[in-house]
């Protein structure tokens, strides 16, 4: 177009065709000269038909052109630039939301709200905006790409219009940039949020596996359900055993057990026995100064027994409610009887019994003056009373009789507050110490 444009200009100008023609010619006839492609044809006729040289504003639209499109291949180069990171940032995302996904744990976010301007917080939906924003940037520079080049042969493109596009350009590629960074922040976000549940889920595991541990390593150590034996070692109101089996009505029972404590002045409370209306419905306990006392329906008998050397003993309470009559053992000896202890009162049933603490309301509000200082093992406990026969032969070790309303077995044992179980073979035990 612009050769053809010049070649008007030429014919305009010649005139009469005086450029070139031959003598003896009929008529007037024109040279025409062939051009190469791309030949810079960017020229001015004056009205003499001169072909002068490029005008310096000329020279400056010609500049201004290949800067811009220097800048729109820059700007392509970028938008294809932050394609590929928004792909590899969409990829990290989806592996993100799988993982949490198969740990069952990551909390779901909420895409369908839009927190973050006009940016959708699903990763598809922001890589398909930035998809549109830059196809939107590149129409708009090919635009003005159009308008350049027509405006070139109108005079000096307007400083203006030149800063506009300059400014348009740099916030655009600011706005991409920030969008880029957010979905950094948002999938940082995402990873530290897995990463701090799947912590926590494997300390629970890791404190499961640690109790899971001990309980085996405690199942295995004793010998015999029986075998064992439960320390409180210290006089608070705190530390404690129960006794998972509550006891029906009785009209008669026995009690026996091995106890071993060095605390004064008292051992404390060995065991109790309580019922709605009625805290010390059976308790043994050596409170102070004073001797061993059995209490039945809160009467009292004094027993004559000493078991505060530190070494193990058994002992053994009966009762029946025939005359409140009643009997101490220890050690196989019979050192104690009596009677008019609660007479025909029957023990009542659905209580707590709680090994070394006396309770003031049932299962608890514990004094810790009267706590039981020591180790007891064997707690048995029967619905009748027992012969002396039977009694000596389970304080010599040579019988053992599990109790028919309560056994010593340890999984009908619980220890609360720091009181411990622990594995002992009492006969063993008892012979190292004699």
């Amino acid at each position: 177009m612009r050769a053809l444009f010049v070649a008007l200009l030429l014919l305009y100008a010649s005139g009469s065709g005086k450029v070139a023609g031959a003598s003896g010619a009929k008529g007037n006839r024109f040279v025409c000269t062939a051009v190469p492609a791309g030949t810079d044809l960017s020229c001015s006729v004056d009205t003499s038909g001169r072909v002068q040289s490029t005008s310096p504003q000329e020279e400056e639209l010609r500049n201004i052109i290949i800067q811009l499109r220097e800048t729109i291949l820059q700007q392509k180069e970028t938008i294809v630039s932050q394609q590929g990171t928004i792909k590899e940032l969409n990829s990290k995302l989806a592996r993100c939301e799988a993982d949490a996904k198969s740990r069952g744990s990551a909390r779901r976010k909420d895409y369908s709200k839009n927190t973050m301007g006009d940016l959708p917080r699903d990763p598809t939906e922001t890589v398909e905006q930035l998809g549109k924003t830059m196809q939107s940037l590149k129409d708009r520079l090919e635009s003005l790409e159009q308008q350049l080049r027509a405006n070139t042969s109108g005079g000096t493109l307007p400083n203006d219009l030149r800063d506009l596009l300059k400014h348009r350009l740099t916030d655009l590629e600011s706005q991409l940039l920030t969008r880029v960074t957010e979905l950094e922040e948002e999938k940082s976000q995402l990873y530290n949020e897995t990463t701090a549940h799947r912590q926590r889920t494997e300390n629970t595991l890791n404190s499961l596996l640690e109790r899971i541990t001990e309980l085996e390593k405690s199942n295995s150590a004793f010998k015999s359900p029986e075998d064992f034996k439960v320390s409180l070692p210290l006089r608070t109101n705190y530390l404690y055993g129960r006794i998972k089996k509550s006891l029906p009505e009785m009209y008669a029972f026995t009690v026996c057990m091995w106890l071993k404590s060095s605390a004064s002045p008292g051992i404390g409370t060995p065991f109790s026995y309580g019922v709605p209306g009625q805290a010390n419905e059976i308790v043994l306990i050596e409170w102070g100064n004073s001797p061993m006392e059995l209490l039945v329906n809160d009467k009292v008998a004094q027993l004559p027994l000493s078991v505060s050397d530190g070494r193990w003993h058994h002992i053994c309470v009966t009762w029946t409610t025939r005359d409140g009559f009643w009997e101490a053992y220890q050690d196989g000896e019979r050192l104690g009887t009596g009677e008019n202890l609660a007479p025909w009162h029957p023990i009542k049933p659905g209580g707590v019994i709680i090994l070394g603490q006396e309770q003031d309301i049932v299962g608890g509000r514990f004094d810790a003056t009267q706590a039981f200082v020591g180790e007891l093992s064997h707690f048995n406990m029967w619905d009748r009373v027992l012969r002396p026969i039977d009694i000596s032969a389970m304080a010599n070790c040579s019988a053992y009789m599990p109790g028919n309303v309560v056994p010593w077995v340890d999984v009908n044992v619980e220890v609360f507050g720091g009181a411990t179980k622990a594995a002992l073979e009492i006969c063993e035990d008892r012979l190292f110490d004699s």
